[in-house]
């Protein structure tokens, strides 16, 4: 076995890492304070304008998986650094912008660039030491609630101080520095699966298929549910994601290996990973709504964006203060339990918003509670992965993992969407989400966490003497036998 390298060099490698998934986070997060302000600075409707969101959420689908596995083909480092062009590419693009068009071909450049978070959870597997992997992993992938969590205050308070424009170029100058930070700290370590081909098939097929399912659930709401262009969407999804995986079983260099991520371990660790994005993106839903709604109503809270994202902001704290507790978690009892007791922490969190939803106090404690459980969840998917599939296929099964996390949160906002908006109250000439609307939707947040402890609970144990993750130096034989169930 090859010696760990220089613990050192590790610690900057982490914190490049977790400074990069962070600033990912601040990226799908920047546009949110200017959401109402959209229509009027890009001079466009309502409608056209929600593309600046939902062109991200696409783009990032199809590319994660296929940067990950260009990160199994040709390097990890490379591809981080080819990721971090589009993210400073788009944010120039977006502050430079006055029109809705070019602000869509930003924002997509943007969303290019978040494979770097799946990307950088496999290269630690490379390069950090045993008894530190399980804390970085579960720093680095929390990275992305924690940048959630406090990007959105930060972008609110600039959107209402500043020029708007200044949240793009700031978002460029921090990809930049990520950049700068990748080439001179990061180790360029041996491709895994250097040697095959790269499946150009199988991820023009997985594009297809999910930009068809995602379009259709962000978009549903919109053009109807029942209407021709949402069947159709979601009918070629079927289509194209079933012919994808009769051809990813068939190839010899699939993109992702189906019969890999069919373990018992990674396949439901992956189920589990969709019901937690959604429990996550339902608290992000609901809580900034119910905070900013006007206090006439008996139940909102009548804070600014500004306001609510700063009562938000402990949650994001209290994820980057969890993470390296859930890293020691399971490093003394495994993954498995770190996610089980992640998800039912989120399920508590929820049942304490609905006690104390009355308050911003109470909310701000609520959040709390729910983002520490993410933080756990979060850290520990990985681990639950990475220890599952062989080296050759690190990267390709952490973003196929990051994949099923996003498609939990796009699910989530079209259901917790859709209860918001027919759950309603007439006040002074306008439509409102009642309390009853709130209240249901958080009662979907804590039953959805409660459905991910459950299918948690059901894992398969990994068999390791440290209960961490596989490293990538346990020689083939043993690696097989410790994802073994």
């Amino acid at each position: 076995m090859d010696a760990p390298p220089p613990t050192s060099r590790s610690g900057g490698v982490v914190a490049t890492l977790a400074l990069a998934g962070t600033t990912a986070a601040i990226m799908q997060t920047l546009v949110t304070p200017l959401l109402a302000d959209l229509p009027r600075i890009l001079h466009t409707t309502a409608s056209n304008s929600t593309w600046v969101i939902t062109t991200t959420l696409l783009v990032a689908a199809v590319c994660v998986p296929v940067v990950g596995r260009l990160g199994d083909l040709v390097g990890k480092r490379r591809m981080l650094l080819v990721c971090s062009v589009p993210l400073i590419a788009g944010s120039v693009v977006c502050a430079l912008s006055s029109s809705v068009l070019p602000m869509i071909v930003g924002r997509g450049l943007q969303g290019m660039g978040m494979g770097m978070v799946p990307l950088g959870i496999a290269l630690l597997r490379d390069v950090v030491p045993t008894e530190k992997l399980s804390s970085s992993i579960a720093l680095v992938s929390a990275s992305m609630g924690i940048g959630g969590g406090l990007g959105l205050p930060i972008a609110a308070a600039v959107a209402q101080y500043a020029n708007w424009r200044v949240l793009f170029w700031g978002s460029a100058v921090l990809a930049t520095v990520i950049a700068l930070l990748i080439w001179y700290l990061i180790p360029d370590v041996p491709a895994g699966a250097k040697g095959q081909r790269f499946d150009l098939v199988g991820a023009l097929g997985l594009g297809a298929g999910l930009v068809s399912l995602l379009l259709a659930i962000s978009k549903g709401a919109d053009w109807g549910w029942s209407s021709g262009t949402t069947l159709g969407l979601f009918a070629a999804a079927v289509v194209l994601l079933t012919g994808w995986g009769f051809w990813e079983l068939r190839t010899t260099d699939p993109l992702v290996d189906l019969r890999t991520t069919a373990r018992p371990r990674v396949l439901l660790t992956n189920l589990a990973s969709v019901f937690v994005g959604f429990a996550m993106y339902g608290s992000m839903l609901v809580i900034p709504q119910l905070l900013q709604y006007p206090e006439a109503t008996g139940y909102g809270l009548g804070q600014s964006m500004l306001a609510a994202g700063l009562w938000m902001a402990p949650g994001g704290i209290m994820m980057m203060i969890v993470s390296p507790l859930g890293g020691r978690l399971t490093n003394a009892y495994g993954p498995k339990l770190t996610l089980l007791g992640g998800v039912l922490v989120i399920a508590a969190g929820y049942g304490l918003a609905l006690l104390l939803m009355g308050s911003a106090w109470g909310i701000m404690l609520a959040i709390m509670v729910i983002n520490s459980g993410v933080g756990l969840a979060y850290g520990s998917m990985p681990a639950l992965i990475m220890s599952s599939v062989p080296v050759s296929e690190t990267a390709a099964a952490n973003s196929f993992n990051a994949l099923m996390r996003s498609l939990g949160t796009s699910v989530g906002a079209a259901a917790i969407g859709v209860v918001l908006s027919q759950m309603t109250i007439e006040l002074g000439g306008f439509s409102l989400t009642s309390e009853s609307g709130f209240r249901t939707g958080l009662m979907i947040g804590g039953g959805v966490a409660l459905v991910s402890a459950a299918i948690a609970a059901v894992i398969p144990a990994v068999r390791t003497a440290t209960g961490g993750p596989a490293r990538t130096h346990t020689p083939a034989g043993a690696e097989k036998s410790a994802v073994r169930a």
